[in-house]
């Protein structure tokens, strides 16, 4: 990788209207305190999931991360992304993306991810988004 790209932040995408999504970024917000990473939450800032995905309700359901090479990172990709940038956890994002345990963890976290979408219909804590812009 360059240098150019090293020196330009990722950008996380996330759904603070989800308790359990909004803590634990929350918790990693902590831990990366002006560590090159801009934090994008999908339910305060109108439309800035335009930037990942024209569907606002896969961007609710999964993390997405923009990396420094502008690829979109999604769920389990978007975790070690993130690792990757966090200097106490890189270790987690070398072990998340070993083939067998990705492929493990990649599925645990479509459960989870689908099932916390679901609660959080279920808790009204937004409504389904109707209208999605092709923009």
């Amino acid at each position: 990788m360059d240098k150019k790209n090293m020196s330009k932040p990722i950008k996380v995408y996330y759904n603070s209207a989800c308790p359990v999504c909004n803590a634990g970024i929350e918790y990693q917000k902590a831990k990366m305190p002006n560590k090159g990473v801009i934090w994008h939450d999908v339910h305060t800032q109108t439309r800035v999931y335009h930037d990942v995905s024209y569907n606002l309700e896969l961007v609710r359901k999964k993390l997405h991360v923009i990396d420094q090479k502008g690829e979109i990172k999604i769920g389990i990709d978007a975790f070690a992304e993130i690792w990757k940038h966090s200097p106490k956890e890189v270790w987690k994002s070398k072990l998340i993306t070993q083939p067998v345990i990705k492929q493990i963890a990649a599925l645990g976290y479509n459960l989870f991810a689908e099932g916390l979408y679901r609660w959080n219909l279920w808790k009204n804590h937004w409504q389904p988004s109707t209208y999605q812009s092709k923009d």
